[in-house]
């Protein structure tokens, strides 16, 4: 497929704008990119797609997120509010997790890809939990990817919250799901694994020397850490020490494992986390709806931390949670200097692509150049002012808005064109899984703990 006539962001290095210019797609790469007139003299019998003055720019990424948020939108809490972190988990996710089933799982993974290849999003890094439903739950969800079209990162969450055996089965999953594609090309190579762990506070020394165990070398892991200032109180408790020493101790940091949230670090902590390339990912807007705290973002980078952005759970509009970053920080250090474009850049763009290709090692993601991965997203932006390669945090952070994009692009396969979902059928999946949501919150408040929980 040969795609004309569009305005090209790179997001090489350095970056690049080129205006009129096209791609040329084949086996799932950018085989040749050049001037529109070049191109179409070059290969006149290929497929054409005109992106008639659009934007076009690799696709967006998502470096912690959770596709089984999407049957939580609405819910309602029963009795007394949580205040804080641990009991919004103690009355609300843990309580969820443990209600989902098999067609909940699949449905919830179908929503949250519905609403990423909407919103730009063809990477996804997905950290997912259904204690009563463990066994296959990751197959279940790779279907979906397999039908929506994206890439996705998948694991499954394990903790010893449920008890030893729930524990056990969290770990067989992650192991039994890294070796399947590790064997196999499934989805035709665009699910990949890392093995899941909840958070420090909820397993113990045993569980996680068993994960380490059980997970073949070379695995990163994904997990919650320093959410919240729990995390390091339970760890202290555990194991006589803080979060990420746990963590150093056990061989789980290293150059392919996640640390969502990381907030409530030490200098340490911080430290060990760039010496050891472990990767941090920032949700600024989950952590003002819960109340978090801030992280020190720019500090962070300084060390030598490779800082990339997600979401929660919350919706993949990424531009979003990059213009969330920067206020963040400004609005926290009363300074509007801080968070300047080059590190936000950085953040939300440049070390996210490099997470992605780090999964994805047989061709860049993230960047439009010829051997990279044919993912793109096509954006009806007329902008109004200049846009150049020097002003691009300025456009992205105060102009770019997910309502622009007409057009995803995955492996070189058309997932959403002139805003027509081609893939899936949004209607039909979500009348599905409004029938079925009533029930599953049933169950939900069924299992919330009754005795007020404040704190």
């Amino acid at each position: 497929m040969l795609i004309t006539h569009a305005n090209l962001i790179t997001w090489d290095t350095p970056n690049q704008v080129l205006e009129d210019h096209a791609l040329l797609l084949q086996d799932g790469r950018i085989a040749a990119l050049g001037p529109s007139a070049e191109l179409e003299a070059q290969h006149p019998a290929e497929e054409r797609l005109d992106a008639r003055g659009q934007y076009g720019m690799p696709g967006l990424i998502v470096a912690h997120g959770h596709y089984y948020s999407a049957l939580a939108v609405g819910l309602s809490i029963p009795g007394e509010a949580p205040i804080t972190l641990p009991t919004v988990l103690t009355k609300m996710w843990w309580p969820f997790d443990r209600a989902l089933g098999p067609e909940e799982v699949r449905l919830s993974a179908l929503v949250g890809i519905i609403d990423a290849i909407k919103h730009g999003a063809t990477t996804l890094f997905d950290h997912h939990s259904s204690p009563e439903c463990a066994d296959g739950a990751l197959d279940i969800i790779a279907e979906a990817v397999e039908q929506g079209g994206v890439r996705s990162v998948l694991c499954f969450e394990t903790t010893d919250r449920n008890g030893p055996q729930l524990a056990r089965a969290g770990i067989n999953e992650n192991a039994r799901f890294v070796r399947r594609c590790s064997q196999e090309r499934v989805a035709g190579g665009r699910v990949r694994a890392n093995f899941g762990i909840h958070a420090p506070m909820t397993v113990s020394e045993a569980t996680l020397a068993a994960c380490r165990e059980a997970a073949p070398e070379g695995t990163g892991f994904h997990l919650h850490v320093a959410e919240h200032e729990y995390d390091q109180v339970r760890s202290l408790a555990l194991a006589g020490t803080r979060s990420v020493d746990r963590l150093q101790r056990h061989g789980i940091l290293g150059e392919r494992t996640i640390l969502a949230h990381a907030i409530h670090l030490d200098a340490r902590e911080i430290a060990l986390a760039a010496e050891t390339r472990s990767w941090v990912s920032h949700q600024p807007r989950n952590n003002m709806n819960d109340g978090d705290g801030i992280m020190a973002v720019e500090s962070y980078l300084r060390a030598g931390v490779r800082v990339c952005l997600g979401n929660d759970g919350l919706s993949n509009t990424m531009w979003k949670e990059a213009e969330a970053a920067a206020f963040l920080q400004r609005h926290q250090h009363r300074d509007v200097r801080r968070m300047p474009g080059d590190q936000l850049l950085q953040l939300a763009v440049y070390n996210n692509a490099a997470l992605a290709s780090a999964y994805y090692p047989e061709a860049p993601i993230g960047v439009l150049r010829p051997g990279a991965a044919a993912d793109l997203i096509l954006v009806d932006y007329q902008p109004a002012t200049p846009l150049t390669a020097d002003n691009l945090a300025g456009h992205l952070v105060f102009a770019f808005n997910e309502s622009m994009i007409t057009t995803t692009i995955v492996d070189g396969k058309i997932l959403m064109r002139d805003r027509r979902l081609l893939t899936l059928d949004e209607q039909r999946i979500k009348a599905r899984a409004r029938e079925l949501t009533p029930a599953l919150w049933r169950r939900f408040a069924s299992l919330v703990p009754t005795d007020p929980v404040l704190g």
